[in-house]
């Protein structure tokens, strides 16, 4: 079935023009002048609306063990409210346990994800083992078209890598041209810092982002950036949330080095003041790296700007606040990590365009097209052009909405942007061709998304 989508403004990485968008079976046929194509077995009108690529969120967490629970989203779940937001692709961890064989573990989440899936998805790997048996499954999995791999310097007796662990996978990384992401704060400090506060009596939410000071991250980044170097490894910074880590990625980039940096919608919009809300509520905001205090907010939008963080991904890890985050509740350290979010990335990024932060074309790069590149999904995802997967959004930019647990699809029982007014929505959503969203219902089904098996990254020079 042939689908046009006429009278647009199509927004790509390299900016905006008014044309027509032509749909044929699963993939884009055409991008024209308005008025080339008149006839298709499917028209959506467009005018006044952006026609963009589907958004890919590169960091989620679908049904993730954490705590001795597992985060509240599906894979089924998840992916709904991804494509509810205008996101078509997501990038989700599979977590390899200490003792376990990571292709045994990609196994795992095989059966978690296939068959599931509302929308496309693949995954990166978690190396939290790292041996000779490890080292040498991360070739199988790059054949298995997983070709990142995340490791951590936080989580000391749950996936904390010593230095030398880190300085072997980089090393395999480096020889097979894979790519290391870095979950990089010094987990042995603040490790030390918890301890201290629990001792002491100090046991709120808002001590979750006492003891774990930006400072931590900086270090902990400027670390991964020397045993990248050493190395010669590509290194992309998972979640990156303050100033110091900031700077030095940017350091690192002045130089030519392979060193790529995500931000997240939480640590553009929330802050330390929502972990430090009473009765408990602070929990809802427990996500490591935590909130930091507002200021570091404006270093974090100019990063985007010059592109010293190249994408804005979620770390999507939702845990409910009865049941899941009263687990912490007298122990702040019990709080299972992270937050709700896949749905409302693209709208959140929008908010960007509306106060001048970010271009329009801008907003579709670090949602869509560099994370396809980043992670070798491109020219398949993230553009508008003829070849191109129909994974189209078209969004009403002038249109309002609030934010609220009362309607959004997150299996999750609160909002963290609980009544936040913003401007702009999703109307319509493509995946692969087929209407996944439209006239404010899902149209999609479990299982139409897709395991996308990646290539290497487009960036490495």
């Amino acid at each position: 079935m042939r689908t046009l989508i006429r009278n647009g403004t199509v927004v790509n990485a390299g900016g905006a023009l008014r044309a027509d968008v032509l749909v044929d079976g699963e993939t884009i046929a055409a991008v024209t002048a308005p008025g080339v194509f008149d006839t298709a077995e499917n028209i959506i009108e467009a005018d006044g609306r952006y026609v963009l690529p589907g958004g890919i969120d590169a960091h989620t967490h679908m049904e993730m063990p954490f705590g001795g629970t597992f985060s509240a989203d599906t894979f089924a779940t998840g992916t709904t409210a991804a494509a509810w937001g205008g996101t078509t692709t997501i990038i989700d961890f599979a977590v390899q346990a200490k003792g376990t064989s990571l292709l045994a573990t990609l196994d795992k989440w095989h059966e978690k994800a296939d068959s599931h899936c509302a929308v496309d998805y693949g995954f990166h790997m978690i190396v939290s083992d790292v041996n000779d048996q490890s080292l040498k499954e991360m070739e199988s999995c790059i054949a298995a078209g997983v070709n990142s791999f995340k490791m951590f310097m936080a989580y000391p007796g749950v996936f904390y890598a010593t230095d030398g662990e880190i300085l072997r996978a980089m090393q395999k990384a480096t020889d097979t041209g894979s790519m290391i992401m870095m979950h990089a704060e010094n987990g042995i400090a603040i490790d030390e810092l918890v301890a201290q506060a629990v001792a002491a009596g100090r046991t709120d939410p808002v001590e979750h982002g006492i003891t774990r000071p930006p400072e931590l991250e900086g270090e902990a980044t400027s670390r991964a950036i020397q045993l990248a170097k050493v190395t010669g490894a590509p290194l992309y910074v998972v979640h990156l949330s303050a100033r110091q880590a900031l700077e030095a990625v940017a350091a690192a980039r002045d130089t030519g080095q392979n060193v790529f940096a995500e931000t997240c919608p939480q640590y553009l919009y929330l802050s330390i003041e929502d972990l430090a809300k009473p009765d408990f509520e602070g929990a809802k905001y427990v996500a490591s790296p935590p909130l930091r205090p507002k200021d570091h907010q404006a270093d974090l939008w100019r990063g985007l700007r010059t592109n010293d963080l190249s994408v804005v991904s979620t770390d999507h890890c939702p845990f409910c606040f009865v049941d899941q985050k009263q687990l912490g509740r007298g122990d702040f350290a019990k709080i299972p990590n992270g937050m709700p979010g896949v749905e409302h990335r693209m709208d959140l990024l929008h908010q960007g365009v509306v106060a001048g932060e970010i271009t329009l074309a801008r907003w579709v790069e670090v949602c869509s097209t560099t994370p396809a590149r980043m992670f070798g999904l491109y020219p398949r995802k993230g553009v508008l052009a003829p070849g191109a997967d129909a994974d189209i959004v078209v969004y009403d930019p002038a249109a309002r909405q609030t934010l609220s647990v009362e309607t959004h699809h997150m299996n999750v029982d609160y909002s963290a942007y609980e009544g936040m007014s913003i401007t702009g929505k999703v109307e319509t959503v493509l995946s692969r061709g087929s209407v996944v969203i439209a006239d404010g219902a899902f149209h999609g089904a479990e299982g139409h998304g897709r395991f996308l098996s990646r290539e290497l990254s487009q960036y490495l020079v």
